[in-house]
């Protein structure tokens, strides 16, 4: 009897998403808990050990084609058990719950962000989710959702059984942590040819990341701080398009770091290297970019939008997601400073020390239990 964690977008490293599931299962592995990893297509993939040394699942089909896979077995497609030989519990990460007979299901719920933002997403995206997601939600025995706010987009827009829906935060890893040691930071501030002061922004380029209101700030600023530079940082997500026709407009691009998708082992690093982080996003399900700016000490501006709140809580500054004019204000005031950002800074580590991967992988094995009883005996206390 074994559970199968759903570890594909973290062999095709699709940021938010793989982190999310990679970190889970590090932590749950951490307690013993027998795992097996299911990967939809194991080429190309980027798995490192432990997790690359798991017992592996895998449907051997690139990623559309999975999805539809997925989707045909709810209307009488072939019986997927062959694939999944022995699972008890498939826990679904990424927004995607095939039908097993025979295992008990949990799904975790990042977001509905297609829904509050239907212009934001792909259409074919849209229409698969519209048609599937609700399936996929009624059919697990337990929902997990990031956040209180996800919770409760999860009960409105789907009228699920509150009794089976809970809030397991996100953790963020010990190895985001401040390093005051420069030589732990020069190599990445060389390779992305960082300037010696900039503000940063960690994550995928897409349009409810609301890049826009950062550009408008930090044109506001230049005239105060003509030496700080912007560093974008993340890889093209979907209708990308318009940032950069923005951009262009601008007149900042000589100003503008484009890192493109950074590797995680170059996170920590890079925020470390940054005097201020900014994330605009008008919705995340969670957000875990900030969280892991507080916990390397760098002082944090952030969205007063969706989930944001529950993470930064007062230990960053929250705003208007739409006010440029208040984005420069508050970034200028800790780049001239000193003893506000240090303020910032403790209070953010301070603030990130309470949400650990450990805490989130308890919580997870109890929801475990209740999805699958008979799993009790085999899961760790």
């Amino acid at each position: 009897m074994t559970v199968c964690l759903d570890l594909s977008a973290a062999a095709h490293e699709r940021a938010g998403l793989g982190r999310y599931a990679a970190s889970l299962a590090q932590a749950l592995l951490a307690l013993g808990t027998p795992l097996t990893a299911f990967v939809n297509d194991p080429r190309e993939s980027r798995l490192r050990p432990p997790l690359s040394d798991l017992p592996r699942r895998t449907a051997g089909l690139p990623r559309k084609r999975w999805r539809l896979r997925a989707a045909w077995s709810y209307f009488g497609g072939p019986d997927l058990r062959r694939v999944f030989p022995g699972i008890s519990l498939f826990h679904a990460t990424e927004h995607l719950l095939p039908v097993i007979p025979g295992a008990a299901g949990v799904f975790t719920l990042h977001d509905a962000a297609y829904l509050r933002f239907p212009e934001h997403h792909l259409l074919q995206n849209r229409l698969y989710l519209t048609l599937m997601m609700p399936r996929f939600l009624r059919r697990a025995e337990r929902v997990i959702c990031v956040s209180e706010f996800t919770r409760q987009d999860a009960l409105r827009y789907y009228r699920l059984d509150p009794a089976r829906v809970r809030v397991v935060l996100e953790g963020v890893e010990p190895r985001f942590q401040p390093l005051p040691d420069p030589a732990a930071t020069e190599a990445v501030r060389a390779r992305y040819h960082l300037p010696a002061r900039f503000i940063l922004y960690v994550g995928t380029l897409e349009p409810r990341k609301n890049l826009g209101t950062l550009l408008d700030a930090y044109a506001a600023l230049r005239a105060q701080f003509p030496e700080v530079g912007l560093v974008i940082a993340g890889g093209k997500g979907w209708l990308y398009e318009a940032f950069f026709e923005r951009l262009r407009a601008s007149g900042l691009e000589p100003q503008v770091t484009l890192t493109g998708y950074v590797p995680e082992d170059d996170l920590p690093a890079l925020i470390n290297c940054a005097e201020v982080f900014a994330y605009p996003s008008v919705f995340e399900g969670f957000g875990l970019p900030p969280l892991e700016a507080m916990a390397c000490g760098v002082p944090v501006v952030c969205s007063h939008a969706a989930s944001l709140p529950e993470v930064v809580a007062e230990a960053g500054v929250l705003l208007p997601p739409a006010e440029p004019r208040a984005w420069a204000e508050a970034l200028g005031r800790i780049l001239a400073d000193p003893a506000w950002r240090a303020e910032l800074a403790a209070r953010g580590r301070a603030r990130a020390r309470t949400f650990t991967w450990e805490a989130a992988a308890r919580q997870t094995l109890a929801i475990y239990r209740e999805a699958a009883p008979a799993l009790a005996g085999v899961l760790p206390g």
